[in-house]
């Protein structure tokens, strides 16, 4: 017996929780934040309060302790790129790419990072990825293509740095 897709994603809705069918926790990572160590659960409530430099010093103590959480290096990297610090911002996304290459947050965030930074072609590889890894769309997806379309319309659709042909 075959059943259409909308009956399976429903009768998914009732075998599994639902952070695990659609994206999960404000960190894209696409999995639950199922952690409960109270230094992660201080500097994501430190960033969602915008206190930022707390939750570097925050994050930079767990990730010390915790060194394969990929949602805590992307914290980390959005803290950074917050306060305007891209070499350290860049550094964190890249460890959570590495943890997790699938981590559609840390792509989106990269991809935010890349635009600041002026390289628009960078921040569209991510764009690709996100296209891949997201099978109708995400948030994460539909964020960093408004900021790539934003990004060109203020830069003319060119590299910043760059003239126009």
């Amino acid at each position: 017996m075959k059943l259409p897709f909308a009956k399976l994603l429903i009768a998914a809705a009732f075998v599994l929780p639902a952070s695990s069918i659609f994206a999960a926790g404000g960190d894209g990572g696409g999995t639950p934040e199922v952690s409960l160590d109270p230094q992660y659960t201080q500097a994501v409530a430190q960033i969602k309060a915008e206190q930022y430099a707390l939750a570097i010093k925050t994050l930079e103590s767990y990730v010390a302790r915790i060194k394969t959480d990929a949602s805590a290096e992307n914290w980390l990297g959005f803290a950074y790129r917050k306060t305007g610090q891209l070499e350290p911002a860049f550094v964190h996304y890249n460890k959570a790419l590495k943890i997790d290459p699938n981590h559609r947050g840390a792509h989106e965030y990269i991809g935010e990072a890349y635009l600041m930074a002026g390289q628009l072609d960078k921040a569209e590889q991510h764009l690709k990825i996100l296209n891949r890894l997201c099978w109708v769309s995400c948030e994460e997806l539909e964020d960093l293509k408004a900021a790539v379309v934003a990004y060109k319309a203020k830069n003319g659709g060119v590299k910043t740095g760059q003239t126009k042909p």
